[in-house]
């Protein structure tokens, strides 16, 4: 069984050293952002390797930064988000402060 859900989606990635950014695009299925505070990319994956399967492109399954303007009820509703290095962290850029 497949389950097809609306999410928003991981509009670009320049976290090269990602084993699920390929030419970047995040190719993970879902991904989650944040510990609670910080909005990390939680679904970060460090590897040489990179996945093959580039068929489809990563939405935002969870977010668990309750102190984002995009977090209601711990789904992130921006159309899409971004994710970067802010200083050494990888992160969501599209995360907003309350």
């Amino acid at each position: 069984m497949r389950l097809t859900i609306d999410m928003p989606l991981v509009a670009g990635c320049t976290i090269y050293a990602c084993a699920y950014n390929v030419d970047d695009a995040c190719h993970a299925r879902a991904i989650t952002i944040g510990d609670g505070v910080h909005p990390g990319c939680d679904t970060f994956l460090g590897d040489v390797r990179h996945t093959r399967d580039t068929s489809h492109s990563a939405g935002v399954g969870a977010c668990k930064v309750t102190g984002c303007t995009h977090n209601d009820d711990y789904e992130c509703t921006a159309p899409e988000i971004k994710v970067g290095h802010v200083g050494r962290d990888i992160n969501c850029l599209t995360f907003s402060p309350r």
